[in-house]
């Protein structure tokens, strides 16, 4: 049995004083380090949100858009974000805190600036792959357990598509190391998920 954990997008965009806060999202770093210290791991994965400047979900590249309005994205609806995790910049690195040497790979996200990605996987149009998926399954991966920001969207994606795209894999969801943009769409997300076979637990039902 080989397990991986799965951070989503642990950056400083996504954190308090980042450009697309999250509330309360650096309390998933101490839970990410536990369970990275926790020896109860094979291998240690990260995504990274990695946007050009001129990426089309961007509110600023609609002119009359503003953050949060919706718009329209490589034929489908697409919530308008504030710049956030752009190339290069502070607000797209991890949290200072995350204990980053120990991840053994890293999968950068959502650079072609003409569709988004929430997704680890694939990209919003289900058209281009990450290659996330050939590497865990090239590791051997038997358990994926995943967690991260923002719940309701890219955790929620992610999750998904690692049950979609890695038959045979028992997908797991952190629960308390998440947190997401939207009371109501978190708890339609963790309901789409357990629909989907994820399994819900918590880091200390892991590091007991």
């Amino acid at each position: 049995m080989t397990k991986a954990l799965l951070l989503i997008d642990i950056q400083n965009g996504f954190c308090p004083r980042g450009n697309l806060p999250v509330a309360e999202g650096d309390a998933v770093v101490p839970v990410a380090n536990r369970l990275i210290e926790s020896g109860a791991y094979d291998l240690i994965v990260a995504s990274q949100d990695w946007h050009p400047a001129n990426h089309g979900s961007f509110a600023s590249q609609h002119p009359g858009k503003k953050p949060f309005d919706m718009g329209e994205l490589s034929g489908q609806p697409q919530v308008m974000w504030p710049d956030h995790c752009v190339q290069g910049t502070a607000d797209a690195e991890f949290h200072p805190d995350l204990k980053t040497a120990r991840i053994d790979y890293i999968q950068r996200k959502g650079e072609n600036p003409a569709v988004d990605s929430y997704s680890a996987f694939r990209d919003n149009d289900k058209a281009a792959l990450t290659g996330l998926s050939n590497w865990l399954k090239q590791k051997g991966v038997t358990v994926l357990d995943v967690m991260g920001l923002a719940t309701d969207y890219c955790v929620k994606f992610s999750a998904l598509d690692a049950v979609d795209m890695l038959p045979g894999v028992k997908v797991r969801l952190i629960a308390d190391g998440c947190r997401g943009i939207d009371s109501k769409g978190v708890e339609e997300a963790i309901d789409a998920m357990r629909l989907a076979g994820i399994e819900i637990t918590d880091s200390s039902s892991i590091t007991a």
